[in-house]
């Protein structure tokens, strides 16, 4: 009689049995390895995009494979197979064995299924989604954003969406089963008066199904693009120096994430590269800063049943009033560091290792109003909305640019800016926050954070927070 697990429907996905993942195991296992797993992966992506109302672009893709990875130590051997047939996972098996030596490992004599909590079932898959209803999703979009204003003259909006279904195995002798749905809508508006042409863009994302993206939600992330691309034609470039800058609630996060949260993963740390990696238990921040990095928020891109390498996933505290209290780690530093993972061990796709990644990166509510926080600079800026930035991981030295933001002068908020770098470093603007706001927004945008050449969705977010000084290029040209 089989087993539970056995029946389990990703099975026929991946046409796979119980048997036969306990041989690829044994055969990693077989030169005396302290670990293995193997990462199954079934994904399905769909993407369409319009130019002013004419499809340019649409695909489908089905991508399946498995990973294998051998573990001693330190020391991870890897390979992937895309023919899930007996033979080739054997090879691949072996392949990533091949750093261990010695005699067999100890393999399974069963596999038991742990049960996790999903975080985004949908009430409908996307593989039960007509394109045509995407479609009118994607013209009623432009229209919204062609009816905002008659100096829009072209609207792009794209699509995709991602049925993955992940299946993860250990030597440990457990199953876990995952179903993760990703989607995003996108927009990018170009607007011309009088000969100036600005551009602008909005987008919402999530492990969503269509029900999510309502009217109510379209328009709203319509209007916000198209108000931002108009201010532009207003916008000035603000005095440059140092000054005080207010970091506005929501997508003000994506600095947060570069410029401090990577330096809390834990390989960066094992390997001493962060400058966090002799912060445990330091003071790194005022007390009235506390982050997280979490996977348990429901439909968000950064939210997770169960890690890539089959751990259960929290709320991980990484800063508490202050003090610096944990790394984000993945099996290999957790047993580096003596603890327990955090549910923090990642991966791009099946071709790729796992390692410590964010997930969903936010600071916590403080205890000011956005008001008092403008009313306190006598000179500064509002930075609501960035780009492209660059961040050195380890010293957390970071470059952003600002697309949207606002002059402060006298307490108040006097004039749209842009075009604006601003300057700092990770460690440094931590310490020198001197306000937290009360208006805490988590960003429904599509953050996709990339790390030693892989690339997985995250969320980000932040309240109104104020920091008592970076560097800002402006007007005179540094």
């Amino acid at each position: 009689m089989s087993s539970p697990a056995s029946r389990h429907p990703f099975y026929a996905w991946f046409g796979i049995d119980e048997a036969l993942i306990q041989r690829v195991l044994s055969e990693a296992m077989g030169r005396g390895a302290d670990f293995a797993d193997l990462y199954f992966e079934h994904s399905r992506s769909g993407s369409i995009s319009t130019e002013d109302g004419i499809i340019s672009r649409a695909s489908t893709n089905v991508d399946r494979g498995v990973g294998i990875r051998v573990v001693v130590g330190d020391q991870t051997g890897y390979a992937y197979a895309e023919d899930l047939s007996l033979q080739p996972m054997l090879g691949a098996a072996r392949t990533a064995a091949s750093i261990a030596e010695g005699g067999g490992g100890v393999a399974p004599i069963g596999l038991t299924r742990r049960e996790h909590e999903d975080l985004y079932a949908l009430a409908e898959n996307w593989e039960d989604v007509e394109v045509g209803r995407k479609l009118e999703l994607l013209q009623s979009t432009e229209a919204l954003v062609r009816g905002l204003d008659p100096s829009i003259d072209k609207v792009s909006v794209s699509w995709g969406d991602v049925d993955e279904r992940v299946l993860v195995a250990t030597s440990e002798g457990t199953l876990h089963f995952d179903r993760r749905p990703m989607s995003r809508l996108a927009v990018s508006i170009a607007a011309t008066r009088e000969g100036e042409t600005q551009t602008g863009s909005g987008n919402l994302a999530g492990r969503r199904g269509l029900d999510w993206y309502s009217p109510e939600r379209v328009e709203e992330m319509c209007r916000k693009a198209v108000e931002r691309t108009l201010l532009l034609f207003e916008a000035r470039r603000p005095p440059a120096g140092e000054m005080p800058v207010v970091l506005a609630a929501g997508a003000s996060g994506i600095l947060l994430h570069e410029a401090v949260g990577h330096g809390m993963e834990a390989d960066f740390n094992r390997k001493g590269t962060s400058i966090y990696s002799t912060m445990i238990g330091k003071e790194v921040a005022p007390e009235q800063v506390t982050i997280v990095d979490s996977a348990l928020h429901p439909g968000e891109r950064g939210a997770l049943n169960v890690d890539d390498e089959g751990n259960d996933t929290e709320r991980t505290v990484l800063v508490q009033n202050g003090v610096m209290r944990s790394y984000l780690h993945d099996r290999i530093s957790a047993k580096h560091y003596g603890v327990e993972p955090t549910g923090s061990g990642r991966r791009e796709s099946f071709r790729h290792i796992p390692m410590p990644r964010m997930r969903c990166t936010y600071m916590e509510n403080g205890p000011h109003t956005r008001e008092e926080i403008i009313a306190s600079v006598g000179t500064g800026i509002v930075a609501e909305t960035f780009t492209n930035g660059q961040v050195q991981i380890g010293a957390g030295d970071f470059t952003f640019f600002v697309k949207n933001g606002w002059l402060i002068e006298d307490g108040k908020v006097t004039a749209p800016i842009k075009d604006i770098n601003i300057i700092g470093n990770g460690p440094d603007a931590l310490r020198d926050i001197t306000m937290v706001g009360n208006d805490f927004k988590l960003d429904t945008g599509g953050w996709t954070c990339g790390k030693e050449g892989q690339s997985v969705p995250v969320s980000q977010g932040m309240p109104t927070v104020l920091v008592s000084k970076l560097t800002v290029g402006g007007e005179d040209g540094h």
